[in-house]
């Protein structure tokens, strides 16, 4: 698992910038918004992560409660260890149902339109977990 966290690190940033865990360093050298994040986090368009996941604070609809619950994200999870579990959870945790959102190869069932493409953006990545990390308990 290591040497692929390595290959994907090298592909995504630095190689000095993975950890086992995380990738360190924001993808492209990106800044996320936060508000952009919230906006990519709930869209169906977007990343549609309200699907498995849910957030409290949140106004929409039929959230999911497959994933785990991200109200307090943060407090579990620092930004480096979101990023890499948006880019390929599945480097993580092997055989999870979370989508890679930023891996091209080695993957199933993609359309003939979509093969070589990234779901989502390095700005779209960054702009969620900027949403995520503001995700604080009050108090």
């Amino acid at each position: 698992m290591r040497a692929l966290l390595i290959i994907l690190g090298c592909f995504l940033a630095a190689c000095n910038e993975v950890s086992v865990d995380a990738i360190n360093a924001p993808l492209e050298n990106k800044i996320g918004d936060a508000l952009r994040g919230e906006i990519i986090f709930a869209a169906r368009e977007g990343g549609h992560c309200i699907l498995c996941h849910q957030v409290e604070s949140l106004t929409a609809e039929f959230q999911g409660n497959v994933g785990p619950d991200l109200t307090y994200v943060s407090s579990r999870l620092t930004p480096a260890q979101m990023r890499l579990r948006i880019v390929d959870y599945d480097s993580v945790k092997p055989g999870t149902t979370m989508p890679p959102y930023y891996r091209k190869d080695n993957l199933n069932q993609v359309g003939g339109d979509y093969v070589g493409q990234t779901l989502l953006s390095a700005q779209d990545i960054e702009d969620i977990i900027a949403y995520l990390a503001s995700l604080k308990e009050s108090g």
